[in-house]
């Protein structure tokens, strides 16, 4: 995710690998972008033999992924051909199902938006409901690119849940959903694969693939819930049970207002009814309070915000957030030299995560740690 390969991401000359070096290749044909890429540099990126190289590039242009794009001037030798990705050869969608709504995306190979559509959702609906409203919209977007193949649905939507199964946890204040298999649900009613994570998983996954700075982040969402996606060593981090993230229920306060998670005090409950009362500032100390806390356990580069209450007034979280950290910071803890940033768009940037979810293995970028 950093832009260059480790020493066993290299691509090897195997015929059981052939697929995994074809997303080395795409990989580095997407991060050329327009300008292209040769097969020489190909071969020298994903130190791949350059008969390989040829070999893939053809199936590649066969298959409508890969398109001639000029030629390079010469430095001795004949010019060299260049190839570039065709962004909208195929399709993705990622879907956002939020307590209160839905956002969905079409992108495509490139990751770039092209079509959104936004709606009302009960996430205390019966699931039928919820399905056949998330399926919809699944529909509708597919439309808009009807004679393009869409490669799958990357979901998103508020933890716990187990991203390796496809299920749900209890997620906080609608513990209805503890234990549906929500992938297997929507991918029969689709007809199309689906990948399923939590929605600050999702973020943190752009986020690290559209490489936006590198080291080590985390991506505080603040819409209707509080949580976080952390990238780690260039990977989305998920922990052993894949549960890692619930940033929103660490207790500040022991004596603190119920939570909807049962518990008292949660930085999640602080933060949100800071804001319902209109003291924003309030709720910008106790995120960066949170904040704090994490930046001192996981000694990472940067905290990057999201989500459509952070939107509302991004300057005042930001200025809150830094203000928490560089005091904690002053008095000899962690924290000196820490970014904090916006991920601008509100909710957007989940919905488009979640559609990297599809993308990203596409690419050799399974973003996945734990």
């Amino acid at each position: 995710m950093n832009g260059s390969r480790t020493r066993t991401q290299a691509g090897v000359n195997l015929p059981a690998l052939r697929h995994h070096n074809a997303t080395l290749v795409l990989d580095l044909l997407r991060a050329a972008g327009a300008e292209g890429i040769s097969r020489l540099e190909l071969a020298e990126g994903t130190g791949l033999t350059p008969q390989a190289v040829s070999k893939i590039t053809a199936r590649l242009r066969e298959d409508g992924l890969a398109v001639g794009a000029g030629l390079r001037p010469s430095t001795g030798g004949k010019p060299r051909t260049v190839l570039r990705l065709v962004p909208d050869a195929q399709f993705a969608v990622g879907l956002h199902l939020d307590r209160d709504g839905l956002t969905a995306v079409l992108v495509d190979l490139a990751g770039r938006p092209v079509a959104v559509t936004t709606a009302p959702l009960d996430l205390g609906a019966p699931a039928e409901q919820v399905l056949a409203e998330a399926a919809d919209a699944v529909r509708d977007l597919s439309a808009a690119e009807p004679h393009k193949p869409v490669l799958g649905v990357g979901v998103a939507v508020p933890g716990p849940l187990d991203h390796r199964d496809g299920v749900l946890h209890r997620v906080t204040g609608f513990p209805q959903w503890d234990g549906y298999p929500l992938r297997a649900a929507l991918a029969e009613r689709t007809g199309l694969p689906v990948v399923l994570d939590k929605d600050t998983n999702a973020a943190a996954l752009a986020l690290a693939l559209g490489g936006a700075g590198g080291g080590d982040f985390a991506y505080l969402h603040l819409g209707t819930g509080l949580g976080a996606g952390l990238v780690l060593g260039g990977e989305v981090h998920r922990g052993a049970r894949t549960g890692a993230g619930e940033f929103g229920h660490q207790t500040l306060q022991l004596d603190g207002p119920l939570c909807g998670c049962g518990g008292r005090g949660c930085i999640e409950a602080l933060c949100l009814a800071a804001e319902a009362r209109g003291d924003r500032g309030e709720a910008a100390r106790v995120l960066g309070t949170g904040a704090a806390n994490l930046v001192g356990l996981l000694d990472i580069d940067r905290v990057v915000l999201g989500g459509r209450t952070v939107a509302a007034d991004e300057d005042a979280y930001v200025r809150g957030v830094r203000a928490v950290i560089e005091e904690r910071a002053a008095r000899g803890g962690a924290g000196a030299g820490v970014t904090v940033t916006v991920a601008g768009g509100g909710d957007r940037p989940v919905a488009e995560g979640a559609a990297q979810l599809v993308l990203a293995p596409v690419f050799g970028r399974v973003g996945e740690r734990g």
